[in-house]
Parts: structure tokens; sequence; C-alpha cells
């Protein structure tokens, strides 16, 4: 898939190299020339010079074609606008912004914009909202037989119960982290926009429940 990231610093440039290593195109866009010194020589992605939230901008750095869009500049403010500017004007999915105000993002959550921060747990946070087609482990048994991962969770579940991914998949939902805090479902817990769910499940049935959540549920 191919991904656009406005802002080369060292997440930026961080997360470049990650989506490469991982047979994915890059596309990354910075105000000055010079950040693109903090790319490995080796990367065959675009550089394009400019505003992140720029309509040109974003088209000369193949907006139009990328299923994904990742907003690490170190304003706040620039990081959603161009955030909601790839959603809601070029219809991209898989947004994601670094976001340095824990007050605001709050706010942002809520407008349907995943938020994190900080470098190393912002990379890995990304890469996992940013390819929807896996899970990230946060967790295995010691015999390698238990997984515990955030699942990518397509936007067809929202509004539905917890307790129906359960019911469909057979794993369980060990907790949701929404607004930026965790939260144990119970019973008569809804999935809202914004949330990311946290599945225990087999390891063995991992790939098969990724490719269900990812999907829009069928009737229950």
């Amino acid at each position: 898939m191919h991904v656009v990231i406005m802002g080369c610093g060292r997440v930026g440039s961080t997360l470049a190299r990650t989506l490469e290593k991982r047979s994915h195109t890059v596309a990354i866009i910075d105000q000055s020339a010079d950040s693109f010194r903090r790319l490995s020589p080796n990367f065959s992605g675009r550089t394009i010079t400019g505003m992140g939230f720029d309509r040109e901008v974003l088209i000369e750095a193949g907006i139009e074609d990328a299923e994904a869009f990742a907003a690490v500049s170190n304003g706040d403010n620039s990081n959603i606008l161009a955030a909601r500017v790839a959603r809601e004007n070029f219809g991209i999915e898989n947004v994601v912004a670094r976001i340095y105000d824990p007050g605001r993002a709050e706010v942002y959550q809520r407008l349907g914009i995943p938020t994190v921060g900080t470098v190393k747990w912002t990379v890995d946070q990304m890469v996992r909202r940013l390819l929807p087609s896996g899970s990230e482990p946060e967790w295995r048994d010691p015999s390698a037989t238990i997984r515990l991962a955030e699942v990518h969770v397509n936007s067809g579940w929202v509004g539905r119960a917890a307790f129906d991914i359960e019911k469909a998949t057979g794993a369980r939902v060990a907790f949701l982290t929404r607004l930026g805090e965790g939260l144990l479902p119970k019973a008569d817990t809804v999935i809202q926009e914004g949330d990311l769910v946290h599945v225990v499940m087999l390891e063995t049935d991992a790939a098969a429940i990724e490719s269900q959540l990812g999907a829009k549920p069928e009737e229950l």
C-alpha cells in the first residue's frame, strides 16, 4: 500500500524506514528540504517540500492513491489540519496524527482522528493503525499459544456491542482504549469511533480473527 507522511523529523523518518522495510511505498512531506537528510541513503520513496495540508502538495505526494496518512510534524494544529484534509477531502480511512498536548488529543479523538505521542512508542502505534491488515502482539504466554493484540476493527463494528466481537470470533475482548484511557468492557459496552480494541486469542486463530474484524460484520 502507499502511505503519505507529513513531517520528516525523528518520528517521520523512522516511520518511513519502518514502512519501506515492510515493502510499502512511502512519500514524505516537510517544509524544509534539509529534513530529508534524516532518511537513509537508500530511501526509495518520494520527498516533497511543502505544507502537508496543502492540496497540491498532497496530490504530488500521491494522496489520491494512498491508503494511509500520518501527520507527525512538530505542530499540533498543522497535524490535525492535515489529518482532517486527508480524511475529509481525500477519503483516507487510515489516518493518524501526532499530538503533544494531551488535552487536545482527547478532543481530536472525538473527531475520529486517532492521536499518539513520543517517538518509539509513536512509530509502533502508527504502524498498527496505518496497516489494518494485521495486528501487533502486545503479549504472548510462555508457550506462545495465547496472544494479546491490538486488532484493527472495521468501522462497520462501530455501534455494535463488544460482546458481538466475542460471539463472532470466539476471541475475548480484553479491554478497549478510549480517548487514551483503558476501559474494561461490560455486557452493555458498545464500540465507539476511535476505540482501540485489544483482543486475547489463540495464536493459531490470529490471522482469521484479524481478517474477520477487518471486514464489515455479518448479521449476528
